[in-house]
C-alpha cells in the first residue's frame, strides 16, 4: 500500500513541477555562478596582465638608465614598499642564458630553470609552474639582443577564484532546498483551484446537489468560472426537469381521473355500443388533452432551460401577423369581434417563425376569447429606435392589477377565465419562448377596458 501510494506520488503533476522546479532552479543559479566566475576570471585576470605590462614597462626605464644595479635597486624597493606584491625579475642574453635574476623568496620553489630551456617569446605571456602556485611571465626585448622577463604570480587570482568556487558550493545546498520548498509551494498554489474543484465534483458525485461553486481564483479564473456556469446550467436543467415532472404529475392526474371515469362508467352501464363509443370519444379527447399538455410543457422547459433549439430568420412581420390573423377569423366573426392590423410593411425581424408564431397565436387567441363580442382586437408593429415592438391589445374585461404577476406561472388561470377551456399554459410558453428570443414581454391591463401585451424584440434580432 506503501509503494502504491509512492507510485501515485511519483505519477503526480505536484511531484513532478516540484521536481522540475527543484533541477530548474539550481541550474539556473550554476548559470549564474558560471557567469559570474568567467567574468570575474577575466577580470582579475586582465588586471593582473595590467600590473605586469606597467611594471615590465618601468623596469625597461630602469635598466636603460642605470642597469642591473639601478634595476636591482628598484626590484627591492618594490618589495620593501608593497610586500604582498613581489614580482620576479630574469634577464637573459642572445643565447638565452640567464644574466640576471630575482626571486621573491616566497617564490622560490618555482621552477624557473624552464626559462633557460624554453625560446623566448616577446609581449606573451608564459607560465612557470611552481610547487603552489603558477606565475604568469611577460617577456620584452632590450637593447644588444637581451631579453627581459617579469613575472607575478598568479597566487592572489586563483584565491578568490577559490574563495568564490567554496562560496557557491556553501550556498548550493540551501539553493537546492530552497528550490525543492518553492517548488512544492508554487504546486500547491498552482494546483490549489484544481483540487478545489476535484473536491466540488467529488461533492457533487456523493449528494447529487449541484448547488455547490468553487471559489474563484485569479490561476484559473476562466476554467472556474466556465466551470461554475457549467454548474449553474445543470442546476436550471435540472430545475426545469423537476418542474416539469411536477406539473406534469399534477395536471395529469384531472384527465387520467375522468378517463378512468368515463370508462368505468361505460362498463357499468347498459347504453350498449353508443355508450362505448361515446366513452371512446370522451378518452381520446382526455389523451389529446394530455398530449398536448406534456409537448406544451415540455416547449415551455427547453425554452426556460435554453435547450430549445431556435432557426432563425429573417421574417416580415407584417406577413406574420395576416397569417396568423387568419387562423383566427372564424373564431373572431362568431363573437363579431374586428382584429387589425397596424403595421409597416417593410419591418423585418429576425426570429424562429414557427415559434414567434405560436407567442401571436397564444395572444391573438387569449385576446379574442376574453373580449366580449363585438369588441376589438389591435395587432401592432412598431419601430422604437432600433427596437421592434409587437403588441396585441384588446377590449376585454382587463386583468385585475393583482393578477398580473400570476399569470405567467405555469397552469396558474384567474378566476375569470376558468369558465373558458384552457390548460392554462399559454402565457407560459410566450413568456419562455419571447426569453429565448433575447426579447422582453410586458403586460398593461386595465379591468373592464382591456389589456395589451408588447414583446420588445432588441436590435440584434432585425437590421436596424
Amino acid at each position: 500500500m506503501r509503494f502504491r501510494s509512492l507510485y501515485r506520488l511519483r505519477g503526480s503533476i505536484a511531484f513532478r513541477i516540484t521536481i522540475w522546479y527543484s533541477i530548474i532552479f539550481p541550474l539556473s543559479s550554476a548559470l549564474s555562478f558560471g557567469i559570474m566566475y568567467y567574468s570575474l576570471s577575466s577580470y582579475v585576470n586582465r588586471k593582473d596582465r595590467e600590473i605586469l605590462r606597467a611594471k615590465i614597462a618601468e623596469y625597461v626605464g630602469d635598466y636603460q638608465a642605470g642597469g642591473t644595479k639601478l634595476l636591482d635597486a628598484g626590484i627591492r624597493t618594490d618589495r620593501k614598499t608593497d610586500k604582498r606584491i613581489s614580482f620576479f625579475v630574469r634577464i637573459s642574453g642572445p643565447d638565452n642564458k640567464t644574466l640576471f635574476l630575482s626571486v621573491p623568496d616566497a617564490e622560490a620553489a618555482f621552477d624557473y630553470q624552464n626559462l633557460d630551456r624554453k625560446p623566448p617569446r616577446p609581449s606573451f605571456f608564459d607560465l612557470i609552474t611552481g610547487r603552489y602556485f603558477p606565475t604568469e611571465v611577460l617577456s620584452t626585448g632590450l637593447p644588444h639582443g637581451l631579453l627581459l622577463q617579469v613575472g607575478k604570480s598568479m597566487k592572489g587570482r586563483q584565491l578568490v577564484l577559490q574563495n568564490f568556487r567554496q562560496t557557491f558550493l556553501a550556498v548550493l545546498i540551501p539553493v537546492v532546498l530552497l528550490g525543492f520548498a518553492g517548488g512544492a509551494f508554487l504546486s500547491y498554489r498552482a494546483l490549489r483551484p484544481i483540487h478545489s474543484l476535484v473536491e466540488i465534483v467529488d461533492l457533487i458525485i456523493d449528494t447529487g446537489k449541484v448547488r455547490d461553486r468553487v471559489p474563484e481564483n485569479d490561476e484559473l479564473e476562466d476554467l472556474i468560472v466556465l466551470f461554475n456556469r457549467l454548474l449553474e446550467r445543470i442546476e436550471t436543467l435540472i430545475s426545469g426537469m423537476r418542474g416539469c415532472l411536477d406539473n406534469v404529475a399534477h395536471d395529469l392526474r384531472t384527465p387520467l381521473t375522468r378517463m378512468r371515469g368515463a370508462i368505468e362508467e361505460a362498463l357499468q352501464s347498459d347504453q350498449g355500443k353508443e355508450g362505448l363509443q361515446e366513452a371512446l370519444m370522451d378518452c381520446a379527447e382526455e389523451s389529446e388533452r394530455i398530449l398536448t399538455l406534456l409537448d406544451t410543457l415540455m416547449d415551455i422547459s427547453e425554452a426556460e432551460t435554453g435547450v430549445m433549439p431556435l432557426f432563425v430568420e429573417e421574417v416580415n412581420l407584417l406577413e406574420m401577423f395576416e397569417d396568423t390573423v387568419q387562423l383566427f377569423d372564424y373564431a373572431a366573426d362568431d363573437k363579431k369581434i374586428a382584429i387589425s392590423i397596424d403595421c409597416a410593411p417593410d419591418i423585418i425581424i429576425r426570429v424562429d417563425p414557427i415559434r414567434m408564431g405560436q407567442v401571436l397565436a397564444n395572444l391573438i387567441d387569449n385576446a379574442v376569447k376574453y373580449t366580449p363580442r363585438e369588441g376589438k382586437v389591435i395587432v401592432r408593429g412598431d419601430r422604437a429606435d432600433c427596437d421592434v415592438e409587437i403588441s396585441v391589445q384588446d377590449t376585454g374585461d382587463g386583468i385585475p392589477i393583482q393578477e398580473i404577476p400570476k399569470i405567467w406561472r405555469r397552469l396558474y388561470r384567474i378566476d375569470k377565465s376558468r369558465s373558458q377551456r384552457g390548460l392554462g399554459l399559454g402565457l407560459s410558453l410566450v413568456k419562455a419562448i419571447v426569453h429565448a428570443h433575447g426579447a422582453e414581454i410586458e403586460v398593461f391591463s386595465e379591468p373592464d377596458k382591456g389589456s395589451r401585451f408588447t414583446i420588445h424584440i432588441p436590435e440584434k434580432s432585425h437590421p436596424c
